[in-house]
């Protein structure tokens, strides 16, 4: 179960950068339903950490991609209104490469474009996902 979890859930992002512009999902489902954030999800039971960014990016984006090194681990921590964890995932997020394929929104996207990186504030992206861009674009 992933709203109010007994322990965190492991889950894994991609950083697709293509020049000065990111890859972006508007998340169909909750946490954070409607809002832009990197391809990722959770990791399944049996999976690899690589394997998983690989199979987040493609239901979600419909591209193939090569993954790349860690940029960051992180925790995201969302408490309902009396305080209990309703959603707690670590996350690690990889950069990686477009390695062929077309961007459509698949499966938990409900819309995925290339973003330029100064417009990542307008468009409500958190500010966590926008200094892990920045550390993958200073690479």
């Amino acid at each position: 179960m992933r709203s109010y979890p007994d322990r965190p859930i492991v889950g894994v992002g991609a950083v697709l950068l293509d020049g000065d512009r990111v890859l972006l999902v508007r998340r169909a489902n909750e946490p954070l339903k409607g809002e832009w954030s990197l391809p990722g999800g959770a990791v399944e039971l049996g999976e690899a950490l690589e394997d998983a960014v690989v199979r987040e990016i493609l239901e979600e984006t419909g591209l193939e991609a090569e993954v790349g090194p860690v940029v960051e681990v992180l925790d995201r921590v969302r408490r309902d209104a009396d305080g209990r964890v309703e959603y707690h995932y670590v996350i690690v997020d990889y950069a990686c490469t477009v390695r062929g394929g077309h961007a459509a929104a698949g499966s938990d996207a409900a819309d995925v474009r290339w973003v330029a990186v100064d417009d990542l504030e307008r468009l409500g992206v958190s500010e966590k996902a926008i200094a892990v861009i920045r550390k993958a674009a200073a690479r």
